[in-house]
């Protein structure tokens, strides 16, 4: 037995429209929503190999700078994904030191989700 964690299992962060959120969620990210057989109003999407829950409250605090990153596996796709569904997003930056790129974009509710893509990346 290792008390070492295995990984995260998912993060949770509020949304002011439960439906609104899972659509872009499924539209930007392929997530699909799973929909609870407990008495919860938690929003339950999935990538299979991530899950995000989003709790529904009347009002949204300011989440910036606190944010989560998604790695992409093709870069240039990924931006021209976010095009055709008229996403914007900031300017992407190359790290120097391993020619990753970044950049940032924000959920209906401001959350902010960074947008990561190494290309020497292991498998």
């Amino acid at each position: 037995m290792s008390s070492a964690p295995r990984y995260i299992h998912h993060v949770n962060f509020p949304t002011t429209d439960a439906d609104r959120t899972a659509d872009w969620y499924t539209k930007v990210f392929g997530m699909k929503r799973i929909m609870p057989k407990s008495n919860t109003r938690v929003v339950l999407m999935t990538r299979g190999t991530f899950d995000l829950h989003f709790t529904p409250v009347e009002e949204m605090e300011r989440m910036a700078p606190y944010h989560f990153a998604v790695e992409v596996d093709d870069w240039d796709d990924f931006l021209d994904h976010l095009k055709d569904l008229g996403i914007r997003h900031t300017r992407p930056i190359q790290r120097p030191e391993n020619q990753s790129k970044f950049c940032y974009i924000h959920d209906p509710d401001h959350t902010m989700i960074e947008l990561v893509w190494h290309s020497k990346r292991p498998n």
